[in-house]
């Protein structure tokens, strides 16, 4: 063999060989990595101060609405305030024409100075002349009666016939008559009598028809029943209005609150006094505190939801009425206890279970639960603090070879 060609063979040779380590090299890592399993993240399992929420939505309210309309059909003559307005208590919020009203407590006043005068008269005509004529009876039967007894007299002395006594009798009669009618009459116009209490009911009439005059003008002038913010306005100038007729809605100064539709499941979570934390949809950055004032014996049957009014204890100046807001009900509150991620629960069947990290393999471990965080929940049994656990998302079999990697850190478990 030439020595070019022996050359050329230990190059092949050598080549050759080279290619069989690297070969090996390859298998060797492989089954190696193949026995030790892939490195895979892990979440630790871990002591934290736990809070478990109740999270729900709703709208700001306050717990009462007036409904501002009108009590007489008219034509609407101003509207001075503008919806969004902040109103005083007995501020006017609509005028309405007020012509006939006006015309009608005119007449109602003319009324009642006719009723006043009928009364005035009888104590300073009526009474007086009455009077009088009693005293003009008395005086008139005083005569008539020493008139028929001077006749009787006479006729008893035969001076004069039965006709003149007859006469004489009949003028006593008429003269009794006179003094009679003429004492009620005295009796009628003073205090008690009744041409008294007949005008003195016509002057409470024509009162009481001037009160409903003065009433029912007092009613085109509407005003604010309380210090509030108007938030609808549906009438303008010119409108006619009718009863029944929502013209405005007033939002009354007060507490606010905030409406929520909380699951009923969670229903057993909550009592009275809990605090949350509450954000508008329109300010997500600021939250202020709200306490559970009210939680509805019923259910809606159709959400199945139960509603849960919070008051807010000091609402921020940017909150609006029917504002969508958000909170967070503080139901439970433990402090340093042991938590796993609830990225890591696996709850297919009725026990919650976790794939652990333990001895290089991928282990099922059921656990039993307690509180519900936001991220974190309880754990009562199953784990251990410093036990990894890997995510829901990660598809290892029951058994399979890992080496799992504590998320956010260098620490291998194999």
């Amino acid at each position: 063999m030439l020595p070019s060609q022996l050359n050329e063979f230990l190059h092949r040779r050598a080549r050759a060989i080279l290619f069989v380590l690297v070969a090996l090299a390859v298998l060797t890592a492989v089954g190696w990595r193949a026995a030790i399993g892939p490195v895979t993240p892990a979440l630790a399992v871990e002591r934290a101060d736990l809070i478990q929420s109740v999270v729900a939505s709703g709208r700001i309210e306050t717990p009462l609405r007036v409904d501002v309309g009108s009590q007489l059909t008219g034509t609407v003559a101003e509207v001075p305030v503008a919806q969004g307005q902040a109103v005083k208590k007995g501020q006017l919020l609509i005028a309405l024409e007020s012509s006939e009203q006006r015309a009608a407590v005119e007449q109602a006043r003319a009324g009642v100075s006719q009723a006043q005068a009928r009364l005035a008269q009888l104590d300073t005509l009526s009474l007086p002349a009455a009077r009088q004529s009693l005293n003009q009876a008395e005086i008139n039967l005083k005569n008539t009666r020493r008139q028929y007894e001077r006749t009787r007299e006479l006729q008893q002395k035969n001076f004069v016939g039965q006709a003149a006594l007859d006469d004489a009798r009949r003028n006593l009669d008429i003269a009794e008559s006179q003094l009679q009618s003429t004492r009620l009459q005295v009796k009628s116009n003073e205090g008690g009598g009744a041409d008294r209490q007949l005008a003195r009911a016509a002057l409470e009439q024509a009162n009481a028809t001037l009160a409903a005059a003065q009433a029912r003008l007092a009613l085109t002038r509407i005003v604010a029943a309380h210090d509030g913010v108007l938030i609808t306005r549906n009438v303008e100038r010119g409108d006619v209005v009718q009863p029944g007729k929502v013209l405005m809605v007033l939002s009354p100064a007060g507490p606010t609150q905030l409406v929520l539709q909380i699951d009923e499941r969670n229903l057993a979570q909550l009592r009275l006094g809990l605090e949350a934390l509450a954000s508008a949809d329109a300010f997500p950055s600021e939250r202020f505190p709200a306490r559970i004032a009210y939680i509805n014996p019923g259910i809606d049957a159709q959400r199945g939801s139960v509603e849960v009014r919070l008051d807010v204890l000091s609402p921020p100046a940017y909150l609006r009425q029917d504002m969508t807001v958000s909170a967070d009900i503080e139901v439970a509150r433990r402090s340093k206890v042991l938590t796993v991620p609830a990225d890591a629960l696996r709850e297919a069947s009725s026990t919650p279970w976790v794939m652990k990290a333990a001895d290089g393999r991928a282990t099922r471990q059921p656990l039993r639960l307690g509180l519900r965080g936001t991220g974190k929940v309880e754990v009562l049994d199953g784990l251990r603090e410093g036990d990894l656990v890997l995510p829901a998302t990660a598809s290892f079999a029951e058994g399979a070879r890992i080496r799992a990697r504590a998320d956010g850190s260098d620490r291998t478990v194999r």
